[in-house]
């Protein structure tokens, strides 16, 4: 089995996290992905501290699958700077890290 990562993002919308979410998913780069929010972020972007509110995505994935991942985030995200954070996930329910191992490498 390989290593699972954790990997947040920020959403600008719930529109835009859920398209986000369904197409990693369906494209099999992410065997789940939560969606939470709204949120508030504080932020320092281009010299000015700004507040947003946003939708955060946790997404359950592979090691080998997270650049295809941020691939995907940077492509389909409306910001100039999408956050992309990769976490390795140390441990878990055996079942469930398997589950996220052969959801993510199925092919359909």
């Amino acid at each position: 089995m390989q290593p699972q990562r954790l990997v947040l993002t920020t959403g600008g919308s719930r529109e835009e996290a859920q398209r986000i979410a369904q197409a990693l998913v369906e494209r099999r780069l992410a065997a789940c992905v939560n969606v939470v929010g709204p949120i508030e972020s504080v932020y320092r972007w281009q010299d000015q501290v700004e507040t947003a509110q946003e939708w955060l995505l946790l997404i359950k994935t592979t090691a080998s699958a997270v650049s295809q991942v941020s691939g995907l985030i940077s492509e389909l995200h409306s910001y100039e700077l999408p956050e992309c954070l990769e976490l390795p996930i140390e441990s878990g329910s055996a079942a469930y890290l398997q589950w996220i191992a052969d959801s993510v490498s199925e092919q359909p």
